[in-house]
């Protein structure tokens, strides 16, 4: 007795399967996978694509496959660039593009009462008798849950992305990138504890930009924060991985370094400061203090006082001068 053929699963299974894995998955492809699986199967598809439109990139890119080999995804994806390929056609029109052996339908999702075009999905077949029983309605159905699914992941992304923008925010200052103050002392803080529960060091330094009002009564506010940048890109690119650099004051800079190497990371800085002005532009100097725990404080206050002092040595000794606790 010949073996009975598997019987194929109508579209309605389809719909049902890829909505309950886009319901219940954070897992993009994974859902796709499900929806379009099953719905390939369903209409005797030998594959399925869909192209989407990235709001950043100018022409719709081949982001996901089914039923096709690496060659064969390679060679859609060089065809999805041509403006009459089906793919490319229903997304930029937003209609239906019957192609015989393709059927592309355009994804497009509706906010505030305007619809937004997302891209395109297609159904391909070997033949064109092989889409016989195939109920563009259905597939439509089909269609409107990848658009849902490829939304639903966009403005997860997008949250996330906004998330950790207000993190980095919340932590950094605005105008050079570095920590903010909130942020520094927070990690002396911990850094003191640590130090202090391990028996080691810890070394603090305050950089002040020399004449820094003189510069921006000459230049305006725009050269002050020119300086500010240029010095905290120096700051940045001198410091440790295990160092915290942050802007403390106007236009003054704090540095935390675990051990006993303050003096030595801001001999560095100091050395690059001043090597800004050997391409042309304005001459800048910093001074800076530095001072270590637990030989000259033990706390946060009394370590950046004593920093501070040394920051008043270093400014009476002259532009571009670094000075440590006598301690």
């Amino acid at each position: 007795m010949a073996e009975a053929e598997p019987q194929r699963p109508d579209v309605l299974s389809a719909i049902v399967a890829g909505a309950a894995a886009i319901a219940r998955s954070e897992d993009l492809d994974g859902a796709l996978e499900t929806l379009l699986g099953v719905a390939a199967v369903a209409v005797g598809a030998s594959s399925a694509a869909i192209s989407l439109q990235d709001p950043d990139r100018p022409a719709p890119e081949l982001t996901f496959t089914i039923g096709l080999d690496a060659a064969a995804q390679a060679t859609l994806a060089d065809a999805v660039a041509d403006a009459g390929h089906p793919l490319t056609a229903a997304a930029r029109d937003r209609a239906e593009v019957d192609a015989v052996t393709t059927l592309a339908l355009p994804l497009i999702v509706a906010r505030g009462g305007i619809e937004q075009g997302l891209g395109a999905l297609a159904f391909i077949w070997d033949s064109p008798d092989g889409r016989s029983g195939a109920d563009p309605a259905h597939l439509r159905a089909v269609a409107d849950l990848v658009a849902v699914a490829v939304d639903r992941s966009r403005l997860a992304s997008t949250v996330a992305e906004r998330s950790e923008w207000f993190e980095r925010l919340a932590h950094t200052d605005p105008l050079t990138g570095l920590a903010n103050l909130r942020t520094v002392s927070r990690v002396l803080e911990l850094e003191l504890a640590r130090a202090g529960r391990q028996g080691s060091e810890v070394s603090v330094a305050i950089f002040d930009v020399d004449d820094f009002v003189a510069t921006n009564e000459a230049g305006g506010r725009e050269a002050g924060d020119d300086v500010l940048r240029s010095v905290a890109s120096v700051l940045a690119g001198a410091v440790r991985l295990v160092d915290t650099v942050a802007r403390y004051g106007a236009d003054e800079f704090l540095l935390v370094a675990p051990g006993s190497a303050g003096m030595t990371v801001a001999r560095r800085v100091l050395e690059g400061i001043a090597t800004l002005g050997e391409a042309g532009g304005p001459r800048i100097s910093i001074s800076a203090g530095v001072a270590r725990f637990p030989v000259d404080g033990t706390d946060a206050e009394t370590i950046i006082e004593a920093a501070r002092a040394a920051l008043e040595r270093a400014r009476s000794g002259g532009r571009g001068s670094v000075e440590a606790t006598p301690g």
